[in-house]
């Protein structure tokens, strides 16, 4: 059992088109973790992820703040407290459409090849 301050992992700029995001891997292989990695983005005011898809899905929650999620040919709004399910090869992105910050916990599985 591993238990840290999140705040030891350091935050990393997240490339490939997105605006004003980090991330901070929480749980990865290195740690034992065999099948999911955890990840924790914060979204500064305007930001937004990459849009893009892969073929693998998404499991999210929101800790803070609100926005909009895009996937496929919709738009949805979420808020602190939502969880948000993305199913596997769906073109999404997550954009920040408020004034404060916007932090949630990404749960992705380690893809075997």
């Amino acid at each position: 059992m591993n238990i840290f301050p999140y705040t030891n992992i350091q935050a990393k700029d997240v490339e490939g088109g997105s605006k004003n995001l980090t991330v901070r891997w929480l749980i990865t292989k290195e740690m034992g973790a065999k099948n999911f990695a955890m990840r924790l983005f914060e979204m500064q005011s305007g930001g937004n992820s990459p849009l893009h898809s892969h073929n693998w899905e998404h499991e999210v929650f929101i800790l803070e703040g609100e926005g909009v999620v895009v996937g496929g040919k919709e738009e949805k709004p979420f808020k602190a407290g939502d969880a948000i399910f993305i199913p596997a090869n769906e073109t999404h992105q997550l954009r920040n459409t408020s004034d404060k910050i916007c932090k949630f916990l990404c749960l992705v599985p380690y893809i075997k090849e």
